[in-house]
Parts: C-alpha cells; sequence; structure tokens
C-alpha cells in the first residue's frame, strides 16, 4: 500500500520543492 504512493508522493514533494527553488532564484 506505501509502495508505489509512498514512492510517487515523495517524488512530488521533491519536484515541488525544486520548483519553488527555481521560481526564487528566477524572481531574485
Amino acid at each position: 500500500m506505501s509502495g508505489g504512493y509512498g514512492g510517487g508522493f515523495a517524488l512530488i514533494v521533491v519536484l515541488f520543492i525544486l520548483l519553488i527553488i527555481v521560481g526564487a532564484a528566477w524572481i531574485y
């Protein structure tokens, strides 16, 4: 149960954080 969902959720979180960092770098 926590196999595919856990991995997918972690991947989305990492991509979301990376997107925020890239966005902040672009703004500043």
